[in-house]
């Protein structure tokens, strides 16, 4: 699934985070920030690639620890592997950037960023390098890190 960075993410109204560790609870709502697309790459599509510093590429890999949301039904395999070595994924990750903006990127970013050597927006990876999970971890959901959870959001427990 391709979509062009910075370009607004449209492919859901609500987001729903999962509780990293049990997968019993979670939260949807439907999101009062913008979001924008980053890392939805498509074999056949051109994309910026170059080198990370290493700081960020571990905190992302710190933020997917804890942080997976909207996960769906079925998986999404990388279509820019050979099939027979293709990850898969499933899932998004959101990151804050500035006010009222939040960067929706599919979970297997940290893949594309490692095996094929994508380069995401300067913003992006200024946002994730500003992450502070302790501070997720604080927030009113701690459950579910994310600092930016409205009052109305809706509690799922199984």
């Amino acid at each position: 699934m391709f979509y062009e960075d910075l370009s607004v993410y449209d492919y859901s109204d609500d987001d729903s985070f999962i509780d990293g560790e049990s997968g019993f609870y979670g939260v949807s709502f439907r999101p009062t920030y913008t979001r924008l697309n980053v890392g939805w790459l498509e074999a056949g599509r051109p994309y910026p690639t170059g080198s990370v510093p290493a700081a960020f590429t571990e905190r992302l890999k710190a933020v997917q620890a804890v942080h997976r949301m909207n996960i769906c039904l079925g998986v999404h395999e990388c279509d820019l592997c050979p099939p027979e070595d293709a990850p898969e994924g499933n899932g998004e990750v959101r990151i804050p950037g500035s006010p009222g903006i939040a960067y929706a990127a599919p979970f297997l970013i940290g893949h594309y960023i490692d095996a094929h050597h994508y380069q995401p927006p300067q913003v992006f990876i200024h946002a994730v390098l500003a992450v502070n999970l302790d501070e997720w971890a604080a927030a009113r959901w701690p459950e579910v890190p994310f600092p930016w959870i409205p009052e109305h959001a809706e509690r799922l427990e199984e």
